[in-house]
């Protein structure tokens, strides 16, 4: 974790190193600067416009001052909780330690709690779910390493749990432990359904459990009286609930295998036909994998640059070796000594995980997408 600092006193200077040596104890990296006349090597900018080159490159800000002077400066940068850095605000005494933004997503609460504790204050944070101890699917999808969409409705699971309403949650994958207080497991509709197995009892999920059907086994229906819920989910297409919170993780790869030097307009078209086949999120893929020969091909690495993830290769021996049953190709196994490329990478990749998406070959690109095993943790 990246933490920028800055203090505008003696005192907060004091506070501001002691802070910075417990943080970097802790394994974050930390760096305090100085905005005073009366410090050394203080910064020549304004506060905001200190503010505005932290803002992008920072997981935190941390204000060792008033209040005020935070909200002054991060003002013309705040955009959104899905991206805004955690800020901090504390007293140059180090007496308080004020979550200020970003508490959930931007880990803003978990950082107070830590801070305080380095410098034996009292941490302030004022996020409703926190102070009644009550489920919250930012903090579900940040600590899980997934993605979260439609902040509005996640908005409203928070106002129902904190008014005693029932909320819906639907998976697609396995749920480790029982749901947290005021969520009930509902099938793909969206309807409370008794569970008759626990998770630890259930078998590995099928090819089918993954399109939208859920891995649990349905008792007697209850009344469908839920307004909004959460679905855990890789399909753009899940909304089980009125209102729907979709919680994305990461845990699909994309097999590739293509014509030598095929360009990389025709990449990306395959690879967006891919998201629009099955309904994938983008953001549900971890990485792209192929076979060695194409580890210097430019539209498969134009893509992994674009998506943001990483473009992995294996040998033809260790793609001979991937368990299962994949769609042979004759001319393939001429060209490369291997039947099935990006089946058989797309498995290896997801720790020998489920086909998903068998091979789908047009104009010189075929693609194919497996899944890791994954499961829900709840703390």
């Amino acid at each position: 974790m990246k933490i920028s600092l800055i203090c505008f006193s003696l005192t907060g200077q004091e506070t501001g190193e002691k802070l910075c040596q417990g943080l970097k104890k802790a394994g974050m990296t930390a760096e305090l600067d100085r905005k005073s006349k009366y410090l050394p090597d203080s910064i020549q900018i304004s506060t905001s416009a200190w503010a505005g080159e932290k803002f992008p490159v920072s997981d935190a800000l941390i204000f060792i001052g008033a209040t005020g002077i935070a909200v002054r400066s991060i003002a013309p940068y705040v955009a959104s909780k899905k991206s805004d850095p955690a800020v901090l605000v504390i007293d140059e005494c180090g007496k308080f330690v004020i979550s200020l933004l970003s508490g959930h997503l931007g880990g803003a609460n978990e950082l107070t709690l830590k801070t305080a504790e380095i410098l034996n204050a009292v941490p302030v944070v004022t996020t409703a779910t926190d102070l009644h101890h009550r489920f919250a699917v930012d903090v579900f999808a940040k600590k899980n390493n997934c993605s979260i969409f439609n902040m509005k409705a996640a908005k409203e699971v928070s106002a129902a749990l904190l008014a005693g309403k029932r909320v819906g949650f639907y998976s697609e994958f396995p749920i480790e432990h029982d749901l947290p207080e005021g969520l009930i497991q509902c099938d793909k509709n969206g309807i409370p359904v008794r569970l008759v197995n626990t998770a630890s009892e259930l078998p590995a999920e099928t090819a089918e459990d993954a399109a939208g059907n859920s891995p649990f086994t349905a008792g007697k229906s209850e009344p469908a009286d839920i307004d909004c819920g959460i679905a855990v989910t890789v399909h753009t297409s899940c909304n089980p609930f009125p209102s729907t919170t979709q919680v994305v993780p990461l845990c699909l790869t994309l097999g590739m295998g293509c014509r030598k030097g095929k360009e990389v307009q025709g990449i990306a078209e395959a690879a967006q036909k891919v998201l629009d086949r099955s309904e994938f999120y983008k953001e549900a893929f971890e990485q792209i994998a192929s076979i060695d020969l194409k580890k210097e091909e430019q539209g498969i690495l134009s893509l992994s640059e674009n998506w943001h993830i990483p473009f992995i290769t294996y040998t033809e021996n260790e793609l001979k070796q991937v368990p299962g049953e994949f769609t042979p190709s004759p001319f393939v196994k001429k060209i490369t000594g291997v039947d099935n490329v990006c089946e058989r990478s797309a498995v290896l990749a997801s720790d020998n995980g489920r086909l998903l998406q068998k091979k789908a070959g047009e104009n010189g690109v075929t693609t194919a997408v497996a899944a890791r095993e994954w499961r829900i943790h709840f703390e």
